[in-house]
């Protein structure tokens, strides 16, 4: 019956009032309840075999609770969501006055880290330029550019969809790239990916939409029109078209993505020994914080390498 916490797990009944609290007056589904008791109890049993009590417990020994989670191995977010439900638990015992502070507010939520961004090797790349050169008539050639443009400049794929026709020239070694709060930035283009744009410049018209009348077709603004809505490709037909290019170029489609292809660019830049803060630039990043996760990617990829081909490391140890 909802409105009531579920049963099982002892608490006391300053806990027992919170848990009420959070079914009647914000409707916390029983799965929430069962967690949040869950929690509690854990965090009640530790402060007891200290000769404290959960409800009038005090920053350093909920410190100390946080410090036994990180020694029995528990994952940051599970201490975070642990260190969550305690919060809100003195939050409310503040707020009813049984309380004058909150012992949490001095606690630290457990740094999460940041997932590593999925890059694909230089040789996947190579494989999936390789398959859009295949790809034949003018989507092909519209893929080909796309994908040239994408791993040329590292540029997110909303910046690359809504590009004017007028970005890419062929007598200019950069793009001007319009990026998020309307941000501009120059990321130099490569002669490769100036051949695929120009290549497929010469089918670009077939994409144009021809409008609901009759008379002539209107001249799209961008470099990659559509009939869509939109005005340009979207985001999403374009991903699935890399899916389909990942599949023709023997790679798993789930690997592949125009968000990928910009971290393909940011870590093999690296690799050939870029500064980050150039690579910052590129990616229009606005703070080199965000770009030094593909330094941790490149890293990983060194300790790989080594563990998997230093003879030593084959031979499992030193010289002794």
């Amino acid at each position: 019956m909802r409105g009531r916490p579920p049963a099982g797990l002892s608490l006391p009944p300053a806990a027992e009032a919170f848990l009420e609290m959070m079914a009647a007056e914000r409707g916390a589904a029983e799965n929430t309840l069962a967690a949040y008791r869950r929690d509690l109890a854990d965090a009640e049993a530790f402060l007891k075999r200290r000769r404290a009590a959960l409800a009038d417990a005090d920053t350093e020994g909920l410190r100390a609770y946080l410090r036994h989670l990180a020694r029995q191995g528990m994952s940051a977010r599970t201490q975070a969501r642990r260190l969550s439900a305690l919060r809100q638990f003195y939050r409310f015992r503040l707020g009813e006055g049984q309380r004058t502070d909150d012992p949490t507010a001095a606690l630290d939520a457990p740094s999460l880290g940041r997932p590593l961004p999925k890059a694909l090797d230089e040789a996947e790349v190579m494989a999936l330029i390789e398959a859009a050169a295949k790809w034949q008539g003018p989507e092909g050639l519209r893929l080909a550019a796309a994908l040239e443009l994408l791993y040329a400049t590292g540029m997110r794929v909303s910046e690359l969809v809504a590009l004017p026709l007028a970005a890419v020239a062929a007598d200019r070694p950069a793009i001007l790239v319009r990026g998020k709060g309307g941000k501009e930035r120059m990321v130099p283009l490569g002669e490769p990916a100036r051949r695929a744009v120009a290549a497929y410049r010469d089918v670009r018209e077939g994409f144009i939409a021809r409008g609901k009348t009759a008379g002539p077709r209107p001249e799209s603004p961008y470099l990659f029109p559509s009939r869509g809505g939109g005005g340009h490709l979207t985001r999403h037909r374009l991903g699935q078209l890399l899916k389909e290019l990942a599949a023709k170029a023997g790679i798993k489609p789930a690997k592949v993505s125009p968000h990928v292809l910009r971290h393909a660019f940011a870590t093999h830049l690296l690799d050939h020994g870029a500064d980050l803060r150039s690579v910052q630039k590129m990616l229009g990043h606005a703070d080199i914080a965000t770009t030094q996760i593909y330094t941790h990617v490149v890293k990983e990829r060194l300790v790989r390498t080594v563990r998997d081909h230093h003879p030593l490391a084959r031979r499992g140890g030193g010289r002794g």
